[in-house]
């Protein structure tokens, strides 16, 4: 299976968190990619992973597999000439728009699976990864808001969270979406601008059920959860937004405790890659799969 990851240095947490679920769910060979950038906009300088994380990640996913595998891909030259200079100050960090460059990354498989690094892996997902692609470009889940507001036609629900993508990168390189994509985000200023773009120019999508990315509240057959911004209605309207790092605002706001195991875990990975200390001196045994 072929995973991709896009951002700046900020994501190193929730990357950890996500491929630790993911290595704890699928049994067979993964292949992680990383692809990140340094850039600075007048508000911000952006520092991509740095080569130690991808060095890290890879020996930590190899004591499940020795045939895992992770690659850091820095696109900043790619990223430089390219600039979608229309949505660089948006409130959205350039970097979300990393994966509107696979299609010119002659490393990266026809096949992946592009994941947020709020998005944590809860069951298997073959099925979902293995389904006919052939003519489409990619395949994912409604936007749980999204879907009531945006839709490129007015009698269906099509607008698709940009979470959890199946890209078909042999067919988006023969129909040249996302070099649309990147055209529009360089000259039309959007709202969650690569998403926006992605589902504006999208011809060959399909809509999966939403238990491949659930971006409200976990149910019992979700795959994916997503842990997008929600909002709550009561006592007051509010937004809520709790990400799997954040591991007290994920009790006391979500009330959500199944995955504590995990995230005891992924705190002693990061604890580990920070240090450079193993806590306790323990090995990763009880990390493996039963």
């Amino acid at each position: 299976m072929n995973i991709l990851y896009c951002g700046d240095q900020n994501i190193a947490d929730g990357v950890l968190i996500s491929v630790l679920s993911i290595l704890k769910q699928v049994r067979e060979p993964l292949h992680i990619y990383l692809l990140t950038a340094s850039l600075q906009t007048a508000e911000k300088i952006f520092s991509p992973l740095p080569s130690s994380f991808a060095a890290f990640l890879r020996r930590k996913a190899q004591k499940f597999s020795p045939e895992n595998t992770v690659e850091r891909i820095d696109a900043s030259d790619l990223f430089s000439s390219q600039t979608p200079k229309a949505n660089l100050a948006t409130r959205f960090t350039p970097c979300c728009m990393l994966r509107l460059y696979a299609d010119q990354l002659p490393m990266l498989p026809e096949k992946i699976l592009y994941l947020d690094n709020d998005v944590v892996c809860r069951r298997d997902f073959s099925d979902f990864y293995r389904q006919d692609m052939t003519d489409l470009e990619l395949a994912g889940v409604l936007d749980h808001y999204g879907k009531w507001f945006f839709r490129s036609r007015s009698c269906r629900m099509d607008y698709l969270n940009s979470g959890v993508l199946l890209l078909n990168l042999k067919k988006i390189r023969e129909t040249g979406l996302f070099a649309r994509c990147r055209l529009r985000c360089a000259e039309k200023e959007m709202f969650m601008p690569d998403q926006s773009a992605i589902n504006k120019l999208a011809v060959r999508k399909k809509i999966c059920p939403r238990r491949y990315n659930e971006q409200r509240k976990l149910q019992k057959d979700t795959v994916f959860q997503h842990f997008t911004t929600s909002f709550r209605f009561f006592p007051w309207f509010h937004a809520v937004s709790a990400k799997p790092w954040q591991v007290d605002r994920m009790h006391e706001i979500l009330k959500l405790h199944e995955y504590d195991a995990l995230l005891e875990e992924y705190g002693k990975w990061k604890i580990e890659y920070e240090t450079g200390v193993t806590p306790n001196e323990q090995n990763d045994s009880h990390l493996l799969r039963n």
